[in-house]
């Protein structure tokens, strides 16, 4: 794939990423009678006010700061690495941008993230979609990373 179809695939990943997750997130919040009780899974509504963990509560501002800086960083590096990129790595950088910006998004609009799904069978704090690309994302691009250096060996 060229450079600018390579380019083009990541930003129109990225925008359906988001409007995935926008879409999801306000539908399970709009209407979670649909998701009955069971011992895996619990539709909860969380305002969390910090980060993963509820570190840093109520450092909105400060989160907002870093979650652009970093949707910018990970953007020009990208951009500027793409033609060695392939298109998995491309699609998992584009979820982790997505779930960073609706996180950011929903910081800056409400003041708060939503967080929802709540697990039944362990201990774990609520989450929501963003965290879920986040997190499957950085563990995708951490395999990728490792497997490129032992590759190189």
């Amino acid at each position: 794939m060229s450079k600018t179809g390579k380019i083009i695939y990541f930003f129109i990943s990225v925008v359906f990423f988001i409007f995935f997750d926008l879409i999801l997130s306000n539908e399970t919040l709009r209407t979670p009678a649909y998701v009955p009780q069971n011992p895996v899974l619990d539709i909860v509504y969380v305002k969390n006010t910090g980060a993963a963990f509820s570190i840093l509560q109520d450092a909105g501002n400060f989160l907002i700061c870093f979650s652009a800086a970093a949707i910018l960083f990970i953007i020009f590096y990208t951009i500027k690495h793409i033609k060695k990129a392939s298109t998995i790595a491309l699609f998992w950088v584009s979820l982790l941008v997505a779930g960073i910006f609706c996180n950011m998004l929903e910081r800056i609009t409400l003041g708060f993230v939503r967080d929802f799904f709540k697990l039944n069978f362990v201990n774990f704090p609520v989450f929501n979609i963003s965290d879920i690309f986040i997190n499957l994302s950085v563990f995708a691009i951490v395999i990728i990373i490792v497997k490129h250096n032992f590759k190189k060996k």
